[in-house]
């Protein structure tokens, strides 16, 4: 079936079948948070982003093959609030950005800075680190060498902009970031955020002036 990335919680999860990666989303909790779990296609290694809530429907997601790795895009509560059933259950390391991990109630096992490579199985996932959602969220981007990018942004980008800040100079932070280490990204670039449909950064890239001119 052909992927659409549109999930409900307590629904079915939708699988983004790529040639070397399979990516699952399923939405979790009363925030309809989405976690994704990626498959590397070569060795099964599997690597959860966001234990965002309900540890069992995660777990079942993830089945018996358990995951290496989870990461948590931000300190935000409504994105750990299973990591530490999940972290028990399958024993993965856990990696956050730096400046968020203090407040991560599960201890971060990797703390992660821009430019770093988190890997699943042979898959590379780079690590953007985006000032003002909060200090230390992380984006995820995988660069595709058979298509286009991949984007897991966590609450930094949405479809119709970017996520929330608590005033204008978290604001301007974040859209500098996004346009700085994002939007250099083609077009075709697939975009996962953190809450409910995906997107491509074609169709975001003609909203950026409107988002800069609206303001936080």
């Amino acid at each position: 079936m052909t992927y659409s990335g549109q999930v409900t919680v307590g629904g079915p999860a939708d699988v983004h079948e790529l040639k070397d990666l399979m990516i699952t989303k399923i939405a979790v909790g009363p925030m309809n948070n989405n976690a994704y779990l990626l498959r590397c296609r070569a060795t099964d290694e599997q690597l959860l982003i966001d234990a965002a809530n309900d540890a069992r429907a995660l777990l079942g997601t993830i089945g018996d093959d358990g995951i290496a790795s989870v990461v948590t895009t931000h300190r935000h509560g409504d994105h750990w609030q299973a990591l530490a059933e999940v972290v028990a259950a399958t024993r993965a390391r856990t990696f956050a950005g730096r400046e968020d991990a203090d407040g991560i109630p599960v201890p971060t096992d990797v703390p992660v800075v821009d430019g770093d490579v988190i890997r699943v199985g042979n898959v590379e996932l780079t690590a953007r680190h985006l000032v003002g959602h909060t200090p230390g969220s992380i984006a995820l981007v995988y660069d595709d060498p058979h298509g286009h990018p991949h984007v897991f942004t966590g609450d930094c980008l949405f479809p119709g902009g970017p996520g929330r800040t608590t005033n204008p100079t978290d604001f301007t932070s974040l859209m500098d970031g996004l346009e700085e280490k994002i939007f250099p990204l083609p077009d075709e670039t697939w975009i996962y955020p953190g809450h409910g449909d995906d997107s491509t950064l074609g169709e975001e890239r003609p909203h950026l002036s409107q988002w800069r001119a609206r303001g936080w």
